[in-house]
């Protein structure tokens, strides 16, 4: 936990889910940065993404940042299935590991939707922000309650998960199943099998090309893919990995809606910026830049480089700075902060 900042577990009971099965005595845990304004006018949510938790979303909060807590509200739900919200590896007796029902993004916007009324009395958040799985969320959020969030901020991600986007979580399922181990144990040596698929795509072909591994401290290619990936999925759960690979490949705003993807879009009201990034190979810009066309109003920007999809991770200055200067112009401030210091 950092300076200022809360963890919190807000209980939801037996939760009714698209599938029509239940999750037993659901839990959201969250993080809470900043105060909320008497009116509530504040809030922003920053929903967690793929193997994220509420410490990966906050090297976008703090003083002087685009999310201020000075200025903000800021809630970040941990996703329902990542292993600290209600997941395969913490959940009720009967639930556990294989037998965890699918929880789509329908699901998790609805109880996030209940932390937000039952907990801040909010019935207008001032934003919703995310990246990847979190901007999924946030567009998810935009569809299904419109007259409830007034502005989206969704970066290296998309409206609905593309065939392409598909055979890679399929792939990254395949892998962890491959184990005999994820029976009764640890799959290890599908967990490696997985992360090696991961690699080929969180990063560009040009991120590999450049060695540019080696501003994140790593000399080969062999000691980035062993010492990211392989430590990155290795401290996961295979049953939350496997939960969240379902509720990322279902993916589509339409589902929610009960319409198809376009129209789902069509309908959203909130200011909306779609950010892509350059090479991004899960959400393509051509993908993102189609999602911004169907929105009324949105912008559509994509930042450059070689990163690819890891563009949005935090790990990057040159990236960063793009998306910092991307989220402020959405929030309607200057480039220029607060004093951090004040």
């Amino acid at each position: 936990m950092v300076s200022g900042s809360v963890v919190r577990t807000h209980p939801l009971g037996d939760l009714a889910l698209d599938t029509g099965r239940r999750l037993s005595d659901a839990a959201l845990v969250y993080e809470v940065h900043g105060e909320p304004a008497a009116d509530g006018s504040n809030v922003i949510l920053f929903p967690t993404f793929f193997m994220g938790t509420h410490a990966e979303n906050r090297w976008l909060i703090g003083p002087g940042r685009p999310l201020d807590p000075r200025r903000y509200c800021i809630v970040v739900p941990n996703l329902l299935g990542n292993g600290v919200s209600t997941s395969p590896s913490n959940a009720a007796a009967g639930q556990r590991g294989a037998d965890f029902p699918t929880v789509g993004y329908g699901d998790q916007v609805r109880a996030q939707r209940r932390l937000i009324r039952e907990v801040f009395g909010v019935a207008q958040l001032h934003a919703v922000v995310g990246w990847s799985m979190g901007a999924a969320q946030a567009l998810h959020w935009a569809v299904a309650f419109p007259r409830e969030v007034e502005r989206v901020f969704a970066f290296c991600g998309s409206a609905r998960t593309s065939e392409l986007n598909a055979v890679f979580l399929d792939s990254v399922e395949a892998a962890i199943r491959t184990d005999p181990m994820l029976a009764d144990g640890i799959p290890t040596a599908g967990l490696r099998a997985a992360a090696r698929v991961y690699a080929g795509w969180g990063f560009s072909g040009a991120f590999y090309e450049g060695q540019e591994y080696r501003t994140l401290g790593f000399d080969t290619r062999e000691d980035f893919v062993r010492g990211f990936w392989e430590e990155m999925l290795l401290a996961q759960d295979p049953w939350n990995l496997i939960t969240m690979i379902r509720t990322w490949r279902e993916g589509d705003v339409g589902t929610t809606a009960g319409s198809s993807t376009d129209a789902a879009l069509a309908g959203i009201t909130a200011r909306t910026a779609i950010v892509s990034a350059a090479l991004d190979m899960y959400f393509t810009p051509e993908q993102g830049a189609r999602d911004a066309e169907r929105i009324p109003g949105a912008t559509f920007e994509v930042i450059p480089g070689t990163w690819g999809h890891s563009a949005g991770v935090g790990l990057n200055p040159p990236d960063n700075a793009f998306i910092d200067r991307a989220l402020r112009e959405l929030l309607g401030r200057d480039s220029v902060d607060l004093d951090p210091t004040s």
